[in-house]
This record gives C-alpha cells, sequence and structure tokens, in this order.
C-alpha cells in the first residue's frame, strides 16, 4: 500500500490582502502578496493586527481567502 497526502488545497486569491493582516509569510516573502506569501504550506500563521489574534474585528477567523473585499474590516493596501 503506498502512502498517500492529502491535502485540501486553497485556491489562489487575485485581490490584494487586507492591510492589517499580518502572517510569518511577511517577512519570509519580503514583500506583501509575493509568491511565498499565496502559496498553501499547510500553515496558518496569521493574524490581524487591529486584534492581535487570528479573529479580526467582525469576530471572523483572519487568512489571505477570507480578509479581502467585502469583509467589513476590510482596508486596502
Amino acid at each position: 500500500m503506498t502512502f498517500q497526502e492529502a491535502l485540501d488545497r486553497r485556491e489562489m486569491v487575485a485581490t490584494s490582502p487586507c492591510i492589517h493582516l499580518r502572517s510569518k509569510m511577511f517577512w519570509v516573502a519580503e514583500q506583501l502578496g509575493g509568491p511565498a506569501w499565496d502559496e498553501e504550506d499547510g500553515f496558518d500563521c496569521n493574524w490581524c493586527n487591529l486584534t492581535q489574534h487570528v479573529i479580526g474585528p467582525d469576530d471572523a477567523y483572519v487568512n489571505r481567502q477570507s480578509c479581502v473585499p467585502g469583509r467589513s474590516c476590510y482596508r486596502a493596501t
């Protein structure tokens, strides 16, 4: 039997992230929105700079896929 790893892949987001979104990938990618920022590596090390937590001011989780235009606390970069 062969081991097969199955990951839940997320679609790439084309819009710019919220200015309040923070991630460990920000320091790895060296720029906001760089290639490494959008890669799915299986780790969600994100937080909101307003709340300093994984929950944003609108009581929803923060990540690259959800911190986009249309969210009440979103601010363009």
